[in-house]
């Protein structure tokens, strides 16, 4: 086997794989044994059919499917093992003058076009700048921030006052008939709801005010305006079962309950931060100003990365790709794919985004910049703390951070993008060490409208920006639920 490269200029050429008769012919009859041990060929033994049978109906398709698989061996082992920097894979010459004849020649020559990786000089100094913009926090978001955390780790207590809408009452409910308790009725002995959430008016007022040892009879059908769904859940069943209640029930009050905001104490630190990371109410919120701000980070990086790469690309404009090369391997790629995303519009566009990979794949090679398995499991972790802060869990017990870090790090796909993302990371790093980096502070209101400029999709960044948005717009942190969650709340704080 003779395998060559010719360059056709700096940035084509074309490798060729020589193949001699002993270089596939083993192979190909170790494969036609495997074929005549399993045909199943009418009037003869399976195994016994005649090795010349077997080669004249599979001979020319196991000679193509090792040739194939030996090709594919001397390209990746020619291409490793002499270091040569190609874009995209080996395309196959189709010309019909280089085409071997399979059938009459026992030696066979093979062609493949390369897109060869250009060589140049890529330099920076600190006269080359770029913007980093770095988010300063309102102080009225930080304030938001500490009353979200109040409303959201506040807990129901019980009161002996007259219920607010808003209350939890929680009693007794009996089925009645002709204003008396229905025999063999329907009882409710944890019966549970919220004024708020009653539709009818009247209904709705008759339990707003009311205290314990009081007593309501309404029709549960008018209070929820025909809503199987909240009656069934009132009633502790299912909606098929209350499709035909026509009753009246009385509802006998035997507990108000009224949610309270936390307080500002060691107990909220440790519920939001974590035990002991925070001893102060001063330490608390410069610990939550800090998460907070970080949550801009991504945001901040992608922005200086933009234009990073716009001064990045302003130094390759001299630098020559094999385009037409290229884009034969791009086409054929996305056929393969069923796909036809290229065309002649943005075919610039992915050439200029090859440039920028090609002089990213430089600076980290020409600086001998490296991602280590401890890089990825640091980033994992910060993804998955910031996925949970989205969802206002900003104390997330190790086990379950680790159980989803685990799983995060199982799957291919998510540990491809983490690597990109440390790569981009490091990138950075480095920039900001070599180049002038130009420092401006930007209220987060002013940093989510130049976003907003850049990305016009407002679901590109929205998760970098958003952290704090995950206090409640309701007045009460308890307000919002379905009538099915306010029974769930209550059956949990029994629970505790």
């Amino acid at each position: 086997m003779k395998v060559s490269l010719n360059k056709t200029d700096e940035v084509n050429g074309v490798i060729a794989v020589e193949l001699e008769k002993t270089d596939y012919e083993g192979k190909v009859e170790s494969s036609l044994n495997q074929f005549r041990q399993k045909a199943n060929i009418p009037g003869f033994r399976q195994g016994k059919v005649p090795k010349g049978l077997i080669r004249k109906m599979y001979g020319k398709a196991v000679l193509v499917e090792e040739l194939n698989k030996i090709l594919n061996d001397a390209l990746t082992n020619y291409i490793r093992d002499n270091k040569v920097k190609i874009l995209g894979e080996p395309m196959p010459d189709e010309s019909e003058d280089k085409q071997p004849d399979l059938d009459k020649e026992e030696t066979f020559t093979f062609y493949f076009d390369v897109a060869l990786s250009p060589e140049f000089d890529l330099a920076f100094t600190k006269n080359d700048e770029a913007t980093y913009y770095k988010v300063e926090l309102e102080e009225n978001l930080l304030d938001k921030q500490m009353e979200a955390y109040k409303q959201n780790y506040g807990t129901y207590v019980n009161v002996e006052e007259p219920a607010l809408d808003t209350d939890l009452i929680k009693g007794i409910l009996t089925e009645q008939e002709n204003g008396k308790d229905k025999e063999n009725g329907r009882v409710i002995e944890n019966a549970i709801l919220m004024p708020s959430y009653v539709k009818d008016e009247e209904i709705k007022q008759k339990f707003i005010g009311a205290k314990v040892g009081d007593s309501v009879v309404f029709d549960p059908k008018i209070a929820y305006d025909n809503n199987d769904a909240e009656i069934a859940s009132l009633l502790q069943t299912i909606k098929e079962d209350v499709k035909d209640i026509r009753s009246e029930f009385r509802f006998d009050i035997k507990e108000v309950t009224r949610y309270k905001e936390a307080e500002m104490n060691q107990e909220l630190f440790d519920k939001v931060l974590g035990e002991g990371a925070a001893t102060t109410e001063e330490e608390f919120k410069s610990k939550v100003a800090e998460s907070l701000n970080n949550q801009f980070k991504p945001s901040s990086d992608n922005l200086f990365l933009q234009e990073a790469r716009k001064l990045i690309l302003s130094k390759m404009e001299e630098v020559q790709l094999p385009a037409e090369l290229f884009k034969r391997w791009l086409q054929r790629s996305e056929e393969s794919a069923k796909s036809s995303q290229l065309t002649d519009e943005n075919y610039p566009q992915v050439l200029e985004d090859l440039k920028y990979m090609i002089a990213r794949d430089k600076i980290i090679s020409d600086n001998d910049i490296k991602i280590e398995s401890n890089d990825l499991e640091s980033l994992a972790e910060e993804v998955a703390k910031a996925q949970f802060t989205q969802y206002g869990m900003t104390n997330v017990p190790a086990d379950l951070l680790q159980s989803y870090i685990k799983n995060m790090m199982e799957n291919e796909q998510t540990v491809r993008n983490l690597y990109d993302r440390a790569i981009e990371g490091k990138l950075i790093d480095w920039l900001k060490e070599n180049i002038q980096i130009n420092e401006k502070a930007v209220s987060s209101e002013d940093f989510r409208k130049l976003l907003e400029e850049i990305n016009p999709n407002p679901h590109d960044h929205s998760h970098d920006h958003e952290g704090h948005s995950h206090d409640h717009d309701h007045e009460h942190g308890h307000e919002g639920h379905s009538h099915e969650e306010q029974t769930e709340e209550a059956d949990q704080e029994q629970k505790d």
